[in-house]
């Protein structure tokens, strides 16, 4: 049984502000280790499943925060960047299950540290007209790859989030959102308890076939900068809404991997730090 592991950071327990989650803030050494011990606990609940190959993904900002050296050696990491498909790098038909550990909810939400892939650089976006973050669009991709997301961890809003878009997906929230920088905190020793249990649960279950998404699907991004917007129908295929929305069609998982080359673009053209 092949397992494939995305590893984000601002759901990860213990994590609430930005100093927590980006290189150079003060909790950021500290964040890293919490997001070791949360992703190593999936790699055992995993493990107890029968999972005979395990890739990890480190999915968050530079995506160099796992140190090889704190990851479970009975998984293989992906790090660094750029990669083709970002937060699924690695990502193929041949694994039978997917989980996502850290998560968050999408921009606009409730839950913390709340965004979707680009701090508040991307105000909303849509896929096939429903409202979408970083857990739906990840879900979504993988269901299209024929690879269903049985868990997910989180703080509470992106447990309830990842609910609403796929019920059959198990959730783990290791927090409960005061605000968009504060939490009560589920223990640590708790938290990763509850996930390795949940995975190991999740994994056993008989294996289910995710509904495949829309063929072609449109994906529909609104942005901050009108700037961005301007310059993305340079891209065959995009086409402008207004003047701060684009919008392309295609299938899944190709779509997905357009949308880092939009992100390419507009990193390009603004310098905005996240979360402010």
């Amino acid at each position: 049984m092949r397992i494939y592991i995305s590893v984000d950071m601002e759901g990860i327990t213990g994590l609430v502000d930005a100093d927590d989650v980006q290189p150079g803030g003060r909790d950021y050494e500290r964040g890293r280790r919490m997001m070791a011990q949360d992703v190593n606990a999936a790699v055992r609940g995993a493990v107890a499943a029968g999972a005979t190959g395990i890739l990890v993904n480190d999915a968050h900002g530079p995506m160099r925060n796992l140190l090889p050296e704190d990851l479970d050696p009975a998984a293989r990491l992906v790090r660094g960047k750029p990669k083709t498909m970002g937060m699924l790098e690695g990502l193929t038909p041949e694994h039978d299950a997917m989980v996502c550990v850290g998560y968050h909810s999408r921009a606009g939400a409730p839950g913390v540290l709340s965004h979707s892939f680009m701090g508040h650089e991307i105000e909303d976006i849509w896929l096939d007209g429903r409202p979408v973050g970083e857990i739906g669009l990840a879900q979504a991709t993988a269901a299209a790859l024929g690879v269903p997301l049985v868990a997910l961890t989180g703080d509470d809003l992106a447990c309830a989030e990842t609910e609403e878009w796929d019920p059959a997906v198990a959730t783990v929230a290791v927090k409960h959102a005061r605000s968009r920088f504060a939490a009560e905190l589920r223990p640590a020793e708790e938290a990763r308890t509850a996930i390795e249990k949940a995975v190991t649960a999740a994994l056993s279950a008989p294996r289910r076939t995710p509904a495949a998404p829309t063929d072609p699907a449109t994906l529909t991004v609104r942005w901050q900068s009108a700037s961005v917007a301007a310059i993305l129908p340079g891209i065959p295929g995009v086409t402008l809404e207004d003047s701060r929305t684009v919008r392309a069609q295609g299938p899944l998982p190709g779509l997905y991997r357009q949308f880092y080359v939009w992100m390419r673009v507009a990193s390009s053209l603004t310098n905005q730090a996240p979360y402010c």
